[in-house]
């Protein structure tokens, strides 16, 4: 289930942080935290039930925002009033007005403690993906693009990870695990051990190398860490119109809540 959501800024010239992507995410959290109640009410009314938490909202991605702008040192100013992202949800197509509903109207604030910047939500529009008429046992072949910076690593002694480029050889063994943790999460292991039978993954390359982007989350506080994406590649993946879903609706790799590895259906 995928929307564009459209802002508008409360005052011109508006600046934010450049590492903005923690602090949508935190605003989305937020209203979808107002919502925990409601959703689990909405669901049990219309008879829905997934294994597991009914909190799936963490199964969410986000792509950066789109609008016309000027980097000023680590800021990020506006040069219109007008913005948009796009943002994803693993959820029953049926949930798509509930969801419409939290965002629109919603004023929101994104920034840190330098600067900060208030928009309101104009428009939240449904898009529709080829994928959501796929059976969920029909196996096809699909191309997707990163919306945002995809991160995927591995995880080191120390319990930090170590970012693999996409074209590192264990680029896409990581990236399939990562998504196979996710289906299990939903669907259980039996389900995942048959769905992922058939599955592969190519990464694509494009005209120029893949580009690389180190992103700060939770910036100037104690728990800043520093995360490395990459954009400008895509992936050609095969598998079971279940997965597939998954995949282009919660994201590929890591940090996707953060708004990392949004992905684009081609």
């Amino acid at each position: 289930m995928r929307f564009r959501i459209k802002l508008k800024a409360t005052h011109p010239a508006a600046v934010i942080p450049i590492n903005y992507p923690y602090a949508l995410s935190a605003v989305i959290f937020k209203i979808l935290h107002q919502a925990d109640e409601a959703y689990a009410a909405f669901l049990h009314d219309r008879g829905y039930s997934r294994p597991g938490s009914l909190k799936v909202f963490k199964l969410f991605s986000f792509s950066e925002i789109r609008t016309a702008f000027r980097i000023e040192g680590d800021r990020f100013r506006f040069l219109t009033d007008e913005a948009m992202f796009m943002i994803s949800f693993h959820l029953p197509q049926a949930a798509q007005s509930f969801i419409r509903g939290l965002f629109l109207d919603e004023t929101i604030e994104i920034g840190d403690r330098r600067s900060q910047a208030a928009f309101v939500v104009t428009e939240v529009h449904p898009t529709p993906t080829p994928l959501e008429n796929i059976p969920d046992k029909e196996v096809r072949e699909i191309l997707l693009q990163p919306f945002s910076p995809l991160v995927c690593g591995t995880k080191n002694d120390r319990g930090y990870y170590d970012f693999l480029s996409p074209q590192h050889p264990d680029f896409v063994t990581q990236l399939v695990h990562n998504w196979r943790e996710k289906f299990i999460t939903m669907y259980g292991e039996d389900q995942a051990d048959t769905v992922f039978d058939p599955v592969s993954v190519e990464v694509v390359m494009m005209e120029k190398p893949p580009k690389s982007r180190l992103v700060t989350i939770k910036a100037d506080t104690p728990q800043e860490t520093k995360i490395r994406g990459y954009t400008n590649f895509r992936l050609k993946v095969k598998g079971a119109g279940q997965a597939l879903k998954l995949l282009a609706d919660a994201g590929a790799g890591v940090y996707n809540s953060s708004g990392m590895g949004s992905l684009h259906v081609l």
